[in-house]
């Protein structure tokens, strides 16, 4: 069918309805569309037919829309990962920013007046790739799907880790073997490219004490920043890891501003290299105080930069990954580090109020207990990092009735080329 589309929507789709002259059992529902743009015509073909929506393919575009562009990397459409190549930077900006002010007001969230866009160059911005390990090559998935899609370069990955990508496919074709104890690599650099950690994760009962130095010795003449190697045992049934053996540093240096950090193969760091220094700096702004408290810390990407500014910084984090980074980083006698999650943490918390706490929780958000014991803190101001614009719309909007209402709100494309985005929001009780 003909359709027209009308917006962007979260998840890398467009939305259009069926048509009048359409189906008459179809007139007026939604449509999802990938690959089409806000007010292009277009012809699609229904894949599935469910009670709210109908998803379907792109077949052709008959008014294409200026913003229309050629995609630059030879995989898109077939590959998952990116979702927006086919349109110029510019259009992907407007339409994050759409799709988060939509959001947020169809959560009855007031949007401030001050909103921001924050971006840096689209291109070789990841510091972080994971791929699939193959008979014969390096891979992603394929859209939508579980199969295995073959790649040699990957354009939004820094240039190291395309050359990272080269080498080991050399290295699966010189050693077929080694596919058989592996299911997937991760590959993590610095900012600048200095320094390289090789992730190599086994299948069950595949695990190898001599596979990292196997690996490094194959690679290093090839790669001499690289700097360590680690296997870790992956359970595909929970996801969950277990480091085993290791080659060289468990960590690297990681430089964001000023301030060095350790951080460890396994533990999670944020992947765009261009805008860290940024995301840092609109969080910690000129914020200053006696307490702060940096929950879901992670290494302590904020809590080294609130350091600096407070008195005292309590950094809460569970993940046991990112633990011997956090104490590392986030030193000095009056600081203090806690192995808890969050809302244990929050629920037998200190007496004394912090002046400040940023929270930068996983995709689910923050969710109603932690948004409940949050707001009983009763801080002076909260900095919201989310990386999924649904669920931070749903915890301000729990926020409200406890008087915190968003007085900055700043998108910063963390993840060019893909409909993923990231929001800073500053809370501030009325």
């Amino acid at each position: 069918m003909k359709l027209r589309i009308e917006k962007a929507i979260y998840g890398g789709a467009s939305l259009a309805r069926v048509p009048a002259d359409g189906p008459a059992d179809l007139a007026g529902k939604a449509v999802f569309v990938p690959l089409a743009l806000p007010a292009e015509l277009v012809e699609a073909t229904i894949v599935s037919d469910r009670r709210s929506y109908i998803t379907a393919t792109l077949d052709s575009v008959f008014e294409p829309a200026p913003s229309r562009t050629t995609p630059g990397c030879e995989y898109y459409g077939r590959c998952g990962g990116c979702h927006y190549q086919h349109a110029d930077y510019s259009a992907q900006l407007a339409m994050k920013r759409g799709i988060l002010i939509e959001t947020l007001e169809r959560a009855h969230v007031d949007v401030p007046g001050e909103f921001r866009v924050l971006s840096a160059d689209p291109w070789s911005y990841r510091n972080r790739i994971r791929l699939h390990v193959t008979t014969t090559a390096l891979s992603y998935r394929e859209a939508a799907s579980h199969r295995d899609l073959p790649v040699t370069h990957c354009p939004v990955a820094a240039p190291i880790l395309q050359r990272v990508i080269y080498a080991f496919n050399e290295l699966l074709q010189k050693q077929p073997s080694l596919a058989q104890s592996l299911s997937e690599v991760e590959f993590f650099t610095a900012a600048d490219e200095s320094a390289l950690l090789i992730s190599l994760f086994t299948q069950q009962g595949k695990s190898s004490e001599h596979l990292p130095r196997s690996v490094a010795d194959a690679l290093f003449t090839t790669l001499p920043s690289l700097q360590g190697v680690r296997t870790f045992s992956l359970d595909p049934r929970t996801r969950r890891i277990q480091s085993s053996a290791a080659w060289g540093r468990p960590s690297l240096d990681y430089t964001v501003g000023s301030l060095r950090y350790q951080v460890s193969a396994g533990a999670f760091f944020q992947v765009n290299r261009y805008l860290i220094p940024a995301l840092v700096e609109e969080v910690v702004a000129k914020r200053t105080g006696n307490i702060a408290w940096d929950l879901y810390a992670g290494v302590g990407l904020f809590a080294r930069a609130l350091a600096q500014r407070f008195d005292q910084v309590i950094a809460v984090e569970s993940s046991p990954s990112s633990t011997a980074d956090l104490v590392h980083n986030l030193r000095g006698p009056a600081h203090k580090h806690v192995s808890r999650d969050t809302l244990r943490f929050l629920q037998s918390s200190p007496a004394q109020t912090p002046d400040l706490v940023v929270v930068d929780p996983p995709r689910a958000g923050l969710g109603s207990d932690v948004c409940h014991q949050l707001a009983a803190v009763q801080p002076r101001q909260i900095v919201y990092v989310s990386c999924d614009p649904s669920t931070l719309a749903r915890d301000l909007r729990a926020l409200q009735p406890s008087g915190y209402r968003p007085v900055a709100v700043t998108l910063i494309d963390l993840f060019p080329q893909t409909f993923h985005l990231e929001t800073v929001a500053t809370l501030e009780r009325e």
